[in-house]
């Protein structure tokens, strides 16, 4: 290790230390190792060394200072990540190569992520590990040579004060509340004694649970009406054409009988005709949620995997840092460099020249701002290593950046109105008129076209079919992954960066399930006990209240201690509260443990006798396994995978016969599997050499009742980053 006093740089994973030391290294750089394989780098620049070392995230973590299981906890403090968890592990060596070099400087400078995560992982490897309680702080939002350098020759001369104390007040905030509030939830299992399963709650994920729970309640109460729709089929140009009856709903039969005898005629005469002009601006650049919301819906990658897929991007340097509010571009880069860049790559080389021939690059940008990054956009820079939902992600990022210096485009939408028997029916077309910014979107800016043929007042047209459908009210739609993060954003729960988290925590405890949003029996019946025993813990208002305080310390206006003081005043109130009504809630979310779990359990009818299959666990193993009901009788089992929710779905393989579920992990996106291991459908899942119950490729694993056809698409190796909590 080296011995003489050098600028000593942290940053926050290895990806990002080599990334800033080959960018900031004038003639060499070396590349050093430590015994247990952690890489550092050491470099010379203005004539001085310089070593750039990584954490792995977060090298330490808050853990209460005394032993027991009471609530709430307050006594805390900050400790390696390695010693309060068996998951922090990891980070032991990375900690072990920081406290071996880090007092060998003789200037200290910050340069992880800047937000408030980044700020108080720098804080607190420099004050524990370095022994120093200022460092110089580099501000940056791509990983270009570029912006690095400049980055490095413009660093701010202190820390970030208000970031770190805000990223403080979180952590302080989201650990009390959460631990105290978790325990309390098993101490009320406990008085039961009936049944043991981990329930979790916190500051954010009770009231977005809360939040999802009360939609789920509006879907199931929801009582269909029914009304009916009268439609026209007429001839027109060289094809037919639906017309529609100008009520869109009618509630009385009688009526739409009426108008049904009415309507049927032969000819239909032509009464009026509009049109009129649309211009659509172009679509403004991606903040984070809109970011997120639109890869679910693309491409279906939960939040939580495609804030991953979003980090490895902005860690190769091909995208400015995805966790902002802003949809402002930054003034001072350089549009028309980035879209040279871009214009080189594969795929955009023409949709790229045609802005570079603009007398002026001026993109489309929304109201909202964010004071540490601009919205995301990519620089110009392609990796050559990239997985396919790495490609996927990259290309939308790139048409969505082309398409905001795109001109507007022009719709022109046109209503026929028709005459059958003195009753007025629509015949509506759209069709664009000038592509503007949808030419440089692609795909993405899919539109409906519907093109009329040319016709005039007073024309007739046939009447092929004049029919009544019935039909009936459909309840509020469900939540999907990408709309339950701009709701949690418009009612201010969690920040940019942990609603993906909290949403996945939400499908990890088994309180939802499918990609539209289903709360399940366990999670609403949670949901439903705080509420009406502890309504603070479900409250969004407070969750708000609190929020806002974090923002006001980053501001300068409000002091972390008194925030965390407050939070504690009102976890003792809240804590007072459940201890009173402990026994009650424990009842309570005992039974619903209960007949969660049984639900849970049954997966279907055994194909061989009829029996109830059910999903079972080796308390010696942990390995799960289904069985039928009638063993011995009966010999029916399968394996079924040691991790993830199991969800049975009430469908049976076409090709083995035996129920299919669905599997929710941690990360990736859900799949769905039959029983048998050998059934047709999983030809490809597994090593010929080797029977195993894990699929090769989770995320693109299709439904197993109908057989893979042809070869199916490589998936991209998983991207190790660390999430922020």
């Amino acid at each position: 290790m080296p011995s003489t006093k050098t600028v000593f740089m942290i940053a926050e994973k290895p990806t990002a230390a080599r990334a800033i030391a080959k960018a900031l290294a004038e003639k060499s750089l070396e590349e050093k190792e430590t015994p247990d394989g952690v890489k550092w780098y050491e470099f010379s620049r203005n004539g001085k060394k310089h070593i750039v070392v990584a954490a792995v995230g977060h090298l330490f973590t808050l853990k209460q200072k005394a032993r027991g299981g009471g609530y709430p906890v307050f006594e805390v403090d900050w400790v390696p990540t390695h010693e309060a968890s068996k998951f922090g592990a990891f980070s032991k060596r990375y900690f072990d190569a920081i406290a071996a070099i880090a007092k060998s400087g003789s200037d200290y400078i910050v340069c992880c992520d800047y937000d408030t995560e980044g700020s108080v992982i720098g804080y607190n490897i420099l004050r524990l590990l370095c022994e120093k309680n200022e460092a110089k702080r580099m501000k940056f939002s791509t990983m270009t040579k570029e912006e690095l350098i400049e980055s490095y020759e413009k660093a701010q001369p202190t820390l970030d004060l208000g970031q770190v104390e805000a990223g403080l007040t979180r952590h302080y905030l989201d650990y009390l509340w959460g631990v105290s509030l978790s325990r309390a939830l098993m101490a009320a299992i406990k008085t039961s004694g009936r049944r043991f399963r981990i329930l979790s709650t916190g500051r954010v994920q009770g009231p977005t649970l809360h939040m999802l729970a009360k939609h789920e309640k509006k879907i199931k109460a929801f009582k269909p009406k029914p009304f009916w729709q009268i439609e026209a089929t007429v001839s027109a140009g060289k094809g037919e054409l639906k017309a529609e009856y100008e009520k869109d709903k009618m509630w009385d039969k009688a009526e739409a009988d009426k108008v049904l005898r009415k309507s049927k005629v032969k000819k239909a005469t032509v009464k009026d005709i509009k049109t009129k002009l649309l211009t659509q601006k172009a679509p403004k650049p991606y903040n984070t949620t809109a970011a997120l919301a639109d890869i679910y819906r693309y491409f279906g990658y939960s939040p939580a995997q495609a804030m991953n897929i979003l980090e490895a991007l902005y860690q190769a340097g091909m995208i400015s840092y995805p966790r902002t509010s802003s949809e402002k571009l930054p003034k001072d880069i350089n549009y028309k460099k980035i879209i040279s860049g871009i214009a080189k790559q594969k795929g955009y080389e023409k949709i790229a020249q045609s802005l570079l021939e603009k007398d002026e690059l001026k993109p489309e940008e929304g109201k909202k701002t964010d004071p540490a990054h601009p919205a995301i956009y990519p620089t110009g820079e392609l990796s050559k290593k990239m997985g396919d939902h790495q490609r996927r992600v990259y290309d939308l990022m790139v048409r969505r950046f082309l398409a905001t210096f795109g001109e507007p485009a022009k719709r022109q939408s046109q209503r026929i109105t028709l005459d059958l028997g003195g009753n007025n029916f629509f015949i509506n077309g759209i069709k664009t008129v000038e592509a503007g910014w949808t030419s440089l979107y692609g795909r993405y800016a899919a539109r409906e076209e519907v093109v009329l043929p040319d016709m005039k007042t007073g024309d007739e047209v046939s009447v092929k079919s004049v029919d009544q459908l019935s039909k009936e009210t459909q309840p509020p739609p469900r939540f999907s992954q990408g709309s339950v993060l701009k709701e949690m954003e418009n009612r201010e729960l969690g920040t940019k960066a942990t609603r993906s988290q909290i949403l996945q925590i939400l499908y990890n405890r088994g309180y939802l399930v499918g990609k539209s949003i289903e709360v399940t029996d366990l999670g609403a019946k949670l949901a439903d006990i705080l509420e009406s025993n502890v309504p603070d813990i479900v409250s969004e208002k407070l969750t708000r209240h609190f929020e806002q305080e974090t923002e006001a310390v980053e501001q300068g206006k409000m002091k972390r201690d008194k925030v965390v003081e407050e939070a504690k005043q009102t976890l003792t109130k809240i804590c007072d509260t459940f201890r009173k009504k402990e026994k009650r809630i424990g009842e309570a979310l005992t039974a619903a443990i209960i007949e969660s779990q049984e639900k849970q359990s049954r997966l279907g009818t055994c194909f061989k006798c009829g029996g109830l299959v059910r999903m079972h666990r080796l308390w010696t193993t942990k390995k799960r396994f289904a069985g039928c009901s009638n063993y011995p009788k009966c010999d029916f089992s399968a394996p079924l995978p040691a991790f993830g929710f199991i969800t049975p779905l009430e469908k049976v393989c076409e090709q083995c016969k035996t129920p299919i579920v669905q599997v929710q992990r941690q990360t990736g996106r859900p799949f769905r599997m039959c029983l048998d291991v050998r059934c047709p459908t999983k030809a490809d899942w597994f090593d010929k050499s080797k029977l195993s119950t894990q699929p090769k490729k989770v995320e693109d694993a299709a439904e197993p009742a109908k057989a893979p056809k042809g070869k199916k698409e490589r998936t991209a190796k998983p991207i190790k980053v660390i999430v922020k909590e």
